[in-house]
């Protein structure tokens, strides 16, 4: 089973940034459509962002756009996600996963449609 593992998650204010890491496989890195979903306390998991590492294609929940944005190190077969200007409303668990469906799909809005998933690292924004 293929292993992720997310890191970088912590505390701080409003308008801070973190940026998030996700540690994959070579397999992920070559080809799989990769996102990020988020949860906060009695809430369903929900889609933040996907991409295709190297590919043409990346997606933003509307909520999140101009604010975070995607990227990936191959030398080091990580992911990250960039997250700027920071608000309450961002804290939530958040989990890097990966999926062998095609990126554009428009079912991997929805946490089952995808595979692997990291264990997941604390976001948390204070006002």
């Amino acid at each position: 089973q293929v292993q992720l593992v997310d890191s970088g998650g912590g505390s701080v204010q409003t308008g801070g940034s973190l940026r998030l890491a996700c540690k994959v496989s070579y397999a992920t890195l070559s080809g799989f459509c990769v996102g990020w979903f988020r949860q906060a306390p009695g809430k369903e998991r929900e889609m933040v962002a996907r991409f295709v590492p190297n590919g043409p294609f990346s997606y933003y929940t509307d909520s999140v756009k101009g604010r975070f944005s995607l990227s990936h190190d191959f030398a080091k077969m990580t992911l990250y996600l960039q997250m700027n200007n920071l608000k309450p409303e961002d804290t939530a668990m958040y989990y890097c996963t990966d999926t062998r469906l095609e990126c554009t799909d428009t079912a991997l809005t929805l946490a089952p449609s995808w595979n692997n998933w990291g264990k997941g690292t604390q976001v948390t924004v204070s006002s």
